[in-house]
Protein backbone atom coordinates (compact mmCIF):
# COMPACT_ATOMS: atom_id res chain seq x y z
CA UNK A 1 0.00 0.00 0.00
CA UNK A 2 1.73 3.32 -1.11
CA UNK A 3 0.38 5.12 1.89
CA UNK A 4 0.02 2.52 4.74
CA UNK A 5 -0.40 4.36 7.89
CA UNK A 6 1.90 2.32 9.84
CA UNK A 7 4.17 3.14 7.70
CA UNK A 8 3.55 7.23 7.96
CA UNK A 9 2.96 6.77 11.66
CA UNK A 10 6.57 5.38 11.76
CA UNK A 11 8.16 7.38 9.88
CA UNK A 12 6.39 10.51 11.80
CA UNK A 13 8.03 9.08 14.93
CA UNK A 14 11.62 7.94 13.59
CA UNK A 15 11.79 11.69 11.78
CA UNK A 16 10.92 13.32 15.51
CA UNK A 17 13.11 11.37 17.22
CA UNK A 18 15.73 11.72 15.03
CA UNK A 19 15.21 15.54 14.89
CA UNK A 20 15.27 15.72 18.58
CA UNK A 21 18.60 14.04 18.90
CA UNK A 22 20.20 16.09 15.78
CA UNK A 23 19.05 19.29 18.00
CA UNK A 24 20.77 18.01 20.82
CA UNK A 25 23.94 17.22 19.10
CA UNK A 26 23.96 20.77 17.74
CA UNK A 27 23.36 22.31 21.36
CA UNK A 28 25.69 20.02 22.79
CA UNK A 29 28.19 20.53 20.03
CA UNK A 30 27.56 24.86 20.34
CA UNK A 31 27.01 25.07 23.63
CA UNK A 32 28.48 22.29 25.68
CA UNK A 33 32.25 23.82 26.09
CA UNK A 34 30.85 27.20 27.07
CA UNK A 35 29.03 25.58 30.04
CA UNK A 36 31.71 23.28 30.68
CA UNK A 37 34.19 26.35 31.10
CA UNK A 38 31.65 28.17 32.95
CA UNK A 39 30.93 25.76 35.04
CA UNK A 40 34.67 25.23 35.42
CA UNK A 41 34.97 29.19 36.32
CA UNK A 42 32.89 28.91 38.87
CA UNK A 43 34.61 25.63 40.83
CA UNK A 44 37.86 27.83 40.21
CA UNK A 45 35.79 30.87 42.11
CA UNK A 46 34.80 28.32 45.15
CA UNK A 47 38.29 27.21 45.46
CA UNK A 48 39.32 30.76 46.14
CA UNK A 49 36.79 31.33 48.50
CA UNK A 50 37.94 28.32 50.40
CA UNK A 51 41.80 29.36 50.45
CA UNK A 52 40.81 32.62 51.27
CA UNK A 53 38.66 31.44 54.23
CA UNK A 54 41.40 29.13 54.96
CA UNK A 55 44.07 31.82 54.86
CA UNK A 56 41.69 34.01 57.06
CA UNK A 57 41.15 31.47 59.80
CA UNK A 58 44.69 29.83 59.87
CA UNK A 59 43.61 26.35 58.30
CA UNK A 60 45.67 26.46 55.32
CA UNK A 61 48.35 24.65 56.40
CA UNK A 62 46.21 22.05 57.87
CA UNK A 63 46.12 18.73 56.96
CA UNK A 64 42.27 19.24 57.09
CA UNK A 65 42.23 22.05 54.40
CA UNK A 66 45.02 19.52 52.50
CA UNK A 67 42.77 16.89 51.80
CA UNK A 68 39.91 19.10 51.32
CA UNK A 69 42.07 21.11 48.68
CA UNK A 70 43.43 18.08 46.95
CA UNK A 71 40.00 16.55 46.85
CA UNK A 72 38.67 19.48 44.57
CA UNK A 73 41.84 19.51 43.01
CA UNK A 74 41.70 16.04 41.68
CA UNK A 75 37.78 16.34 41.38
CA UNK A 76 37.68 19.21 38.89
CA UNK A 77 41.47 19.40 37.32
CA UNK A 78 43.19 22.19 38.95
CA UNK A 79 45.88 23.53 40.29
CA UNK A 80 46.66 26.04 43.35
CA UNK A 81 49.30 28.33 44.38
CA UNK A 82 49.48 30.62 47.11
CA UNK A 83 52.57 32.46 48.17
CA UNK A 84 53.58 35.04 50.73
CA UNK A 85 55.18 38.60 50.26
CA UNK A 86 58.39 36.90 50.72
CA UNK A 87 57.14 35.14 47.52
CA UNK A 88 57.37 31.79 50.04
CA UNK A 89 55.13 29.23 49.03
CA UNK A 90 52.28 29.05 51.36
CA UNK A 91 50.15 26.36 49.66
CA UNK A 92 50.55 24.46 46.23
CA UNK A 93 49.31 21.49 45.03
CA UNK A 94 50.86 20.92 41.84
CA UNK A 95 54.34 19.86 41.54
CA UNK A 96 55.00 22.54 38.79
CA UNK A 97 55.11 25.12 41.79
CA UNK A 98 58.16 26.73 40.10
CA UNK A 99 55.74 26.94 36.69
CA UNK A 100 53.00 28.38 38.59
CA UNK A 101 55.33 31.16 40.20
CA UNK A 102 56.49 32.29 36.94
CA UNK A 103 52.99 32.52 35.32
CA UNK A 104 51.65 34.14 38.50
CA UNK A 105 54.46 36.71 38.26
CA UNK A 106 54.05 37.46 34.56
CA UNK A 107 50.15 37.52 34.91
CA UNK A 108 50.66 40.12 37.35
CA UNK A 109 53.83 42.44 35.94
CA UNK A 110 54.21 41.20 32.50
CA UNK A 111 50.69 39.90 31.09
CA UNK A 112 50.63 38.16 28.23
CA UNK A 113 48.51 39.77 25.03
CA UNK A 114 47.14 36.79 24.08
CA UNK A 115 44.71 36.80 27.75
CA UNK A 116 40.96 36.91 27.32
CA UNK A 117 39.47 38.37 30.14
CA UNK A 118 36.60 37.04 31.84
CA UNK A 119 36.57 38.61 35.11
CA UNK A 120 37.49 41.84 36.55
CA UNK A 121 37.38 42.68 40.42
CA UNK A 122 39.35 44.28 43.00
CA UNK A 123 40.54 40.43 43.82
CA UNK A 124 41.07 38.72 41.38
CA UNK A 125 41.15 38.23 37.65
CA UNK A 126 39.72 35.63 35.37
CA UNK A 127 41.00 34.76 31.96
CA UNK A 128 42.10 32.17 29.63
CA UNK A 129 45.67 31.92 28.14
CA UNK A 130 47.79 29.83 25.94
CA UNK A 131 50.69 27.81 27.02
CA UNK A 132 53.62 29.46 24.53
CA UNK A 133 55.66 26.22 25.91
CA UNK A 134 53.00 23.40 25.62
CA UNK A 135 50.72 24.93 23.60
CA UNK A 136 47.69 23.98 25.88
CA UNK A 137 45.21 26.86 26.74
CA UNK A 138 44.52 27.57 29.96
CA UNK A 139 41.59 29.00 32.31
CA UNK A 140 43.26 31.19 34.90
CA UNK A 141 42.33 33.14 38.39
CA UNK A 142 45.01 34.74 39.85
CA UNK A 143 45.06 38.06 42.73
CA UNK A 144 45.45 38.56 46.25
CA UNK A 145 43.74 36.75 49.39
CA UNK A 146 42.49 39.13 52.02
CA UNK A 147 45.59 38.28 54.11
CA UNK A 148 47.65 39.65 51.68
CA UNK A 149 49.25 36.31 50.24
CA UNK A 150 49.46 36.21 46.44
CA UNK A 151 47.24 33.30 44.90
CA UNK A 152 46.73 31.67 41.11
CA UNK A 153 44.07 28.80 39.93
CA UNK A 154 44.59 27.28 37.10
CA UNK A 155 42.65 24.34 34.77
CA UNK A 156 43.33 23.21 31.23
CA UNK A 157 40.61 23.50 28.76
CA UNK A 158 42.08 20.57 26.70
CA UNK A 159 40.33 17.99 29.04
CA UNK A 160 36.92 20.19 28.38
CA UNK A 161 37.43 19.78 24.65
CA UNK A 162 38.11 16.57 24.76
CA UNK A 163 35.61 15.78 27.05
CA UNK A 164 32.76 17.81 24.95
CA UNK A 165 34.31 15.84 21.82
CA UNK A 166 33.72 12.23 23.59
CA UNK A 167 30.20 13.45 24.72
CA UNK A 168 29.13 14.49 21.41
CA UNK A 169 30.64 11.15 19.61
CA UNK A 170 28.91 9.19 22.69
CA UNK A 171 25.21 10.94 21.97
CA UNK A 172 26.23 10.22 18.11
CA UNK A 173 26.68 6.54 18.77
CA UNK A 174 23.83 6.19 21.41
CA UNK A 175 21.38 7.97 18.59
CA UNK A 176 21.86 5.56 15.83
CA UNK A 177 21.39 2.64 18.07
CA UNK A 178 18.54 4.38 20.04
CA UNK A 179 16.66 5.34 16.32
CA UNK A 180 17.33 1.84 15.09
CA UNK A 181 15.91 -0.04 17.67
CA UNK A 182 13.38 2.38 18.35
CA UNK A 183 12.58 2.25 14.43
CA UNK A 184 12.48 -0.86 14.76
CA UNK A 185 9.86 -1.11 18.28
CA UNK A 186 7.93 1.66 16.43
CA UNK A 187 7.34 -0.54 13.24
CA UNK A 188 6.24 -3.35 15.72
CA UNK A 189 4.10 -1.35 17.80
CA UNK A 190 2.33 0.19 14.49
CA UNK A 191 1.60 -2.95 13.03
CA UNK A 192 -0.13 -4.22 15.90
CA UNK A 193 -2.26 -0.90 16.70
CA UNK A 194 -2.89 -0.91 12.75
CA UNK A 195 -3.42 -4.17 12.18
CA UNK A 196 -7.57 -4.34 13.41
CA UNK A 197 -7.66 -1.09 10.67
CA UNK A 198 -6.18 -3.28 8.01
CA UNK A 199 -9.16 -5.91 8.85
CA UNK A 200 -11.37 -2.95 8.47
CA UNK A 201 -10.29 -2.34 5.36
CA UNK A 202 -10.31 -5.90 3.73
CA UNK A 203 -14.13 -5.44 5.53
CA UNK A 204 -15.23 -2.48 4.16
CA UNK A 205 -13.49 -3.46 0.29
CA UNK A 206 -15.67 -6.95 0.65
CA UNK A 207 -18.46 -4.58 1.58
CA UNK A 208 -17.92 -2.64 -1.88
CA UNK A 209 -18.66 -6.12 -3.92
CA UNK A 210 -21.78 -6.83 -1.32
CA UNK A 211 -19.44 -9.75 -0.07
CA UNK A 212 -20.98 -9.40 3.68
CA UNK A 213 -20.09 -12.74 4.93
CA UNK A 214 -17.05 -11.64 6.91
CA UNK A 215 -17.42 -9.71 9.98
CA UNK A 216 -15.34 -7.45 12.76
CA UNK A 217 -14.16 -9.51 15.84
CA UNK A 218 -14.21 -6.85 18.80
CA UNK A 219 -12.56 -7.21 21.89
CA UNK A 220 -14.43 -4.17 22.97
CA UNK A 221 -11.22 -2.24 24.57
CA UNK A 222 -11.13 1.09 22.23
CA UNK A 223 -12.43 2.87 19.38
CA UNK A 224 -11.27 0.94 16.56
CA UNK A 225 -13.38 -2.28 18.08
CA UNK A 226 -16.00 0.17 18.61
CA UNK A 227 -15.92 1.44 14.86
CA UNK A 228 -15.53 -2.55 13.98
CA UNK A 229 -18.85 -3.06 15.63
CA UNK A 230 -20.91 -0.27 13.89
CA UNK A 231 -19.38 -1.90 10.88
CA UNK A 232 -20.67 -5.45 11.42
CA UNK A 233 -24.08 -3.77 12.27
CA UNK A 234 -24.18 -1.26 8.74
CA UNK A 235 -23.08 -4.83 7.14
CA UNK A 236 -25.92 -6.10 8.28
CA UNK A 237 -28.05 -3.01 7.64
CA UNK A 238 -26.56 -3.19 3.77
CA UNK A 239 -27.07 -7.07 2.93
CA UNK A 240 -30.68 -6.37 4.01
CA UNK A 241 -31.26 -3.50 2.28
CA UNK A 242 -29.57 -5.02 -1.15
CA UNK A 243 -31.92 -8.26 -0.37
CA UNK A 244 -34.87 -5.91 -0.46
CA UNK A 245 -33.71 -3.93 -3.53
CA UNK A 246 -32.88 -6.67 -5.65
CA UNK A 247 -36.09 -8.59 -4.68
CA UNK A 248 -37.93 -5.16 -5.65
CA UNK A 249 -35.77 -4.80 -8.77
CA UNK A 250 -36.99 -8.15 -9.82
CA UNK A 251 -40.37 -7.61 -9.19
CA UNK A 252 -40.52 -4.35 -11.25
CA UNK A 253 -38.83 -6.36 -14.55
CA UNK A 254 -41.49 -9.19 -13.94
CA UNK A 255 -44.53 -6.36 -13.67
CA UNK A 256 -43.30 -4.53 -16.93
CA UNK A 257 -43.20 -7.97 -18.99
CA UNK A 258 -46.19 -8.95 -17.19
CA UNK A 259 -49.00 -7.15 -18.63
CA UNK A 260 -47.34 -7.61 -22.24
CA UNK A 261 -47.78 -11.44 -21.78
CA UNK A 262 -50.78 -11.88 -19.94
CA UNK A 263 -53.42 -12.15 -23.13
CA UNK A 264 -51.16 -14.51 -25.03
CA UNK A 265 -50.35 -16.89 -21.75
CA UNK A 266 -53.57 -17.09 -21.10
CA UNK A 267 -54.59 -17.89 -24.76
CA UNK A 268 -51.93 -21.04 -25.03
CA UNK A 269 -52.43 -22.38 -21.84
CA UNK A 270 -55.95 -22.97 -22.82
CA UNK A 271 -54.98 -23.96 -26.07
CA UNK A 272 -52.49 -26.49 -24.74
CA UNK A 273 -54.08 -27.83 -21.92
CA UNK A 274 -57.45 -29.12 -23.91
CA UNK A 275 -55.06 -30.51 -26.19
CA UNK A 276 -52.65 -32.31 -23.53
CA UNK A 277 -56.03 -33.46 -22.11
CA UNK A 278 -57.22 -34.85 -24.98
CA UNK A 279 -55.95 -38.42 -25.16
CA UNK A 280 -55.76 -39.31 -21.32
CA UNK A 281 -59.52 -38.23 -20.96
CA UNK A 282 -60.13 -40.09 -23.83
CA UNK A 283 -58.36 -43.21 -22.78
CA UNK A 284 -60.18 -42.78 -19.22
CA UNK A 285 -63.68 -42.41 -21.43
CA UNK A 286 -63.21 -45.68 -23.43
CA UNK A 287 -62.19 -47.92 -20.83
CA UNK A 288 -64.84 -46.59 -18.45
CA UNK A 289 -67.04 -47.05 -21.00
CA UNK A 290 -65.71 -50.42 -21.47
CA UNK A 291 -66.78 -51.04 -18.01
CA UNK A 292 -70.07 -50.28 -17.69
CA UNK A 293 -71.17 -52.03 -21.00
CA UNK A 294 -69.60 -55.21 -18.93
CA UNK A 295 -67.15 -56.15 -21.59
CA UNK A 296 -64.99 -58.34 -19.22
CA UNK A 297 -67.27 -59.38 -16.89
CA UNK A 298 -66.19 -62.62 -17.14
CA UNK A 299 -62.43 -61.79 -16.96
CA UNK A 300 -61.08 -60.48 -13.83
CA UNK A 301 -57.60 -59.60 -15.18
CA UNK A 302 -59.04 -57.95 -17.89
CA UNK A 303 -61.36 -55.42 -15.79
CA UNK A 304 -57.91 -55.08 -13.39
CA UNK A 305 -56.35 -54.18 -16.50
CA UNK A 306 -59.22 -51.41 -17.56
CA UNK A 307 -58.88 -50.11 -14.01
CA UNK A 308 -55.10 -49.71 -13.83
CA UNK A 309 -55.14 -47.85 -17.13
CA UNK A 310 -58.10 -45.57 -15.48
CA UNK A 311 -56.02 -45.07 -12.57
CA UNK A 312 -52.54 -44.51 -14.16
CA UNK A 313 -54.08 -41.66 -16.98
CA UNK A 314 -56.21 -40.37 -13.89
CA UNK A 315 -52.56 -40.24 -12.12
CA UNK A 316 -50.85 -38.15 -15.24
CA UNK A 317 -53.67 -36.21 -15.43
CA UNK A 318 -53.50 -35.22 -11.62
CA UNK A 319 -49.49 -34.59 -12.33
CA UNK A 320 -49.73 -32.48 -15.07
CA UNK A 321 -52.34 -30.07 -13.78
CA UNK A 322 -50.60 -29.73 -10.65
CA UNK A 323 -47.12 -28.77 -12.52
CA UNK A 324 -49.20 -26.51 -15.07
CA UNK A 325 -50.70 -25.14 -12.13
CA UNK A 326 -47.39 -24.14 -10.60
CA UNK A 327 -46.16 -23.20 -14.06
CA UNK A 328 -49.82 -20.67 -14.60
CA UNK A 329 -48.63 -18.63 -11.05
CA UNK A 330 -44.89 -18.17 -12.51
CA UNK A 331 -45.92 -17.09 -15.74
CA UNK A 332 -48.63 -14.72 -14.60
CA UNK A 333 -46.28 -13.58 -11.62
CA UNK A 334 -48.66 -14.73 -8.88
CA UNK A 335 -45.75 -16.49 -7.46
CA UNK A 336 -43.38 -14.01 -5.74
CA UNK A 337 -39.66 -14.28 -6.17
CA UNK A 338 -37.47 -13.53 -2.85
CA UNK A 339 -34.10 -12.50 -3.89
CA UNK A 340 -31.94 -14.06 -0.71
CA UNK A 341 -28.27 -15.00 -0.55
CA UNK A 342 -27.48 -18.45 -0.04
CA UNK A 343 -25.05 -21.79 -0.64
CA UNK A 344 -25.81 -23.21 -3.46
CA UNK A 345 -23.26 -25.82 -2.90
CA UNK A 346 -25.22 -27.13 -0.16
CA UNK A 347 -28.09 -26.90 -1.37
CA UNK A 348 -27.05 -29.11 -4.42
CA UNK A 349 -25.66 -31.64 -1.73
CA UNK A 350 -28.63 -31.31 0.57
CA UNK A 351 -30.79 -32.22 -2.48
CA UNK A 352 -28.39 -34.87 -3.81
CA UNK A 353 -29.57 -36.74 -0.63
CA UNK A 354 -32.55 -36.95 -0.46
CA UNK A 355 -32.09 -38.19 -3.80
CA UNK A 356 -30.27 -41.17 -3.03
CA UNK A 357 -32.49 -43.39 -3.30
CA UNK A 358 -33.45 -43.06 -6.67
CA UNK A 359 -29.72 -42.63 -7.84
CA UNK A 360 -29.03 -46.29 -6.03
CA UNK A 361 -32.13 -47.88 -7.91
CA UNK A 362 -31.52 -46.71 -11.42
CA UNK A 363 -27.64 -47.53 -10.49
CA UNK A 364 -26.38 -44.47 -11.69
CA UNK A 365 -22.85 -43.06 -10.89
CA UNK A 366 -23.27 -40.01 -10.06
CA UNK A 367 -20.08 -37.20 -10.40
CA UNK A 368 -20.25 -33.79 -8.01
CA UNK A 369 -17.21 -31.12 -8.01
CA UNK A 370 -16.17 -30.80 -4.68
CA UNK A 371 -16.19 -27.29 -3.66
CA UNK A 372 -15.83 -24.77 -1.58
CA UNK A 373 -19.07 -22.82 -0.42
CA UNK A 374 -20.66 -20.45 -3.53
CA UNK A 375 -23.15 -17.96 -2.17
CA UNK A 376 -25.74 -16.44 -4.86
CA UNK A 377 -28.56 -14.36 -4.71
CA UNK A 378 -32.02 -15.89 -5.90
CA UNK A 379 -35.37 -17.32 -4.77
CA UNK A 380 -34.32 -20.20 -2.76
CA UNK A 381 -36.76 -22.28 -3.12
CA UNK A 382 -37.40 -22.19 -6.95
CA UNK A 383 -33.56 -22.57 -7.19
CA UNK A 384 -34.14 -26.22 -5.52
CA UNK A 385 -37.16 -26.84 -8.13
CA UNK A 386 -35.04 -25.79 -11.23
CA UNK A 387 -32.25 -28.50 -9.75
CA UNK A 388 -35.02 -30.97 -9.64
CA UNK A 389 -36.59 -31.18 -13.22
CA UNK A 390 -32.51 -31.18 -14.31
CA UNK A 391 -31.90 -34.11 -12.39
CA UNK A 392 -35.41 -35.88 -13.08
CA UNK A 393 -34.62 -35.02 -16.40
CA UNK A 394 -31.42 -36.54 -16.35
CA UNK A 395 -32.45 -39.52 -14.72
CA UNK A 396 -35.22 -40.53 -16.65
CA UNK A 397 -32.80 -40.10 -20.21
CA UNK A 398 -29.76 -41.47 -18.46
CA UNK A 399 -27.90 -44.04 -20.68
CA UNK A 400 -24.92 -45.91 -21.66
CA UNK A 401 -22.26 -45.41 -18.60
CA UNK A 402 -25.17 -44.21 -16.74
CA UNK A 403 -23.23 -41.23 -15.35
CA UNK A 404 -24.47 -37.68 -14.12
CA UNK A 405 -21.97 -35.04 -13.24
CA UNK A 406 -23.06 -31.62 -11.68
CA UNK A 407 -20.81 -29.06 -11.72
CA UNK A 408 -20.02 -25.23 -10.75
CA UNK A 409 -18.11 -22.99 -13.18
CA UNK A 410 -17.00 -19.24 -11.92
CA UNK A 411 -17.34 -16.77 -14.50
CA UNK A 412 -13.56 -16.02 -15.36
CA UNK A 413 -13.93 -12.47 -16.65
CA UNK A 414 -16.92 -11.37 -14.54
CA UNK A 415 -16.55 -13.06 -11.61
CA UNK A 416 -19.60 -12.57 -10.24
CA UNK A 417 -21.82 -15.15 -11.65
CA UNK A 418 -21.49 -18.81 -11.15
CA UNK A 419 -22.75 -21.75 -13.63
CA UNK A 420 -24.52 -25.32 -12.17
CA UNK A 421 -24.63 -27.80 -14.88
CA UNK A 422 -26.41 -31.51 -14.71
CA UNK A 423 -24.84 -33.73 -17.40
CA UNK A 424 -25.96 -37.04 -17.86
CA UNK A 425 -24.91 -39.31 -20.42
CA UNK A 426 -27.20 -41.16 -23.16
CA UNK A 427 -28.64 -40.01 -26.72
CA UNK A 428 -28.36 -36.31 -27.51
CA UNK A 429 -31.33 -34.24 -28.21
CA UNK A 430 -31.48 -33.71 -32.17
CA UNK A 431 -30.70 -30.46 -33.45
CA UNK A 432 -34.53 -29.82 -34.60
CA UNK A 433 -35.86 -30.27 -31.22
CA UNK A 434 -33.39 -28.26 -28.98
CA UNK A 435 -35.13 -24.51 -29.81
CA UNK A 436 -38.39 -26.31 -28.45
CA UNK A 437 -37.76 -27.88 -25.91
CA UNK A 438 -38.60 -25.19 -23.62
CA UNK A 439 -41.99 -25.22 -24.76
CA UNK A 440 -44.85 -26.38 -22.80
CA UNK A 441 -46.09 -30.08 -23.92
CA UNK A 442 -43.35 -30.38 -26.22
CA UNK A 443 -41.51 -33.66 -25.90
CA UNK A 444 -38.72 -34.99 -28.05
CA UNK A 445 -39.43 -38.86 -27.50
CA UNK A 446 -43.52 -39.28 -27.43
CA UNK A 447 -43.38 -42.67 -26.67
CA UNK A 448 -40.49 -42.54 -23.94
CA UNK A 449 -41.54 -39.85 -22.10
CA UNK A 450 -45.09 -41.19 -21.73
CA UNK A 451 -43.55 -44.19 -20.76
CA UNK A 452 -42.20 -42.77 -17.17
CA UNK A 453 -45.22 -40.80 -16.93
CA UNK A 454 -43.67 -37.03 -17.71
CA UNK A 455 -46.33 -33.95 -18.91
CA UNK A 456 -43.28 -32.24 -21.19
CA UNK A 457 -44.09 -29.64 -18.58
CA UNK A 458 -41.15 -29.53 -16.32
CA UNK A 459 -38.42 -27.94 -18.79
CA UNK A 460 -41.13 -24.89 -19.23
CA UNK A 461 -40.82 -24.83 -15.55
CA UNK A 462 -37.32 -24.31 -15.37
CA UNK A 463 -37.84 -21.39 -18.21
CA UNK A 464 -40.33 -19.79 -16.22
CA UNK A 465 -37.94 -19.87 -12.89
CA UNK A 466 -35.02 -18.69 -14.60
CA UNK A 467 -36.90 -15.63 -16.42
CA UNK A 468 -38.67 -14.81 -13.40
CA UNK A 469 -35.63 -14.32 -11.90
CA UNK A 470 -33.91 -12.58 -15.10
CA UNK A 471 -30.64 -15.45 -15.30
CA UNK A 472 -29.39 -17.22 -18.17
CA UNK A 473 -29.54 -21.41 -18.78
CA UNK A 474 -29.66 -23.30 -21.61
CA UNK A 475 -28.31 -27.53 -22.94
CA UNK A 476 -25.50 -28.59 -24.31
CA UNK A 477 -25.58 -31.62 -26.72
CA UNK A 478 -22.34 -33.69 -26.34
CA UNK A 479 -21.79 -36.94 -28.70
CA UNK A 480 -22.13 -38.94 -25.03
CA UNK A 481 -24.64 -37.36 -23.68
CA UNK A 482 -26.48 -33.87 -22.72
CA UNK A 483 -25.97 -31.17 -20.26
CA UNK A 484 -27.86 -28.86 -18.89
CA UNK A 485 -27.59 -25.24 -17.21
CA UNK A 486 -28.37 -22.32 -15.13
CA UNK A 487 -26.59 -19.15 -13.86
CA UNK A 488 -27.00 -17.19 -10.84
CA UNK A 489 -25.20 -14.19 -9.26
CA UNK A 490 -23.07 -14.14 -6.75
CA UNK A 491 -22.80 -10.41 -5.91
Amino acid sequence: MKYSIKHQIAFIFIIVMVGTLTLCWIINNFFLESFYINNKKDVISEAYESINEATLSGDITSEEFDIKLRKICDMYNISVLVIDAQSTTVKSSSRYTELLMRRLYDNFFDPDSNLNYLEKNEKYLTATAMDDVTGTEYLEMWGVLDNGNLFIVRSPLEGIRDSVKLANRFLAYIGIAATLVSAAIILLLTTRITRPIMQLKDISEKMTNLDFETKYVSRGKNEIDLLGEHMNELSSALEKTVSELKTANNELKRDIEKKEQIDEMRKEFLSNVSHELKTPIALIQGYAEGLKEGINDNDDESRDFYCDVIIDEAGKMNNMVRKLLSLNELEFGNDVVTMERFDIVALVRNFLHSADILISQNDIKLNVDNSEPIYVWADEFKVEEVIRNFFSNAINHVNGEKIIEIKYRIDSEAKNKVRISVFNTGEPIPEASIEHIWEKFYKVDKARTREYGGSGVGLSIVKAIMDSMNQQYGVINYTNGVEFWFELETK
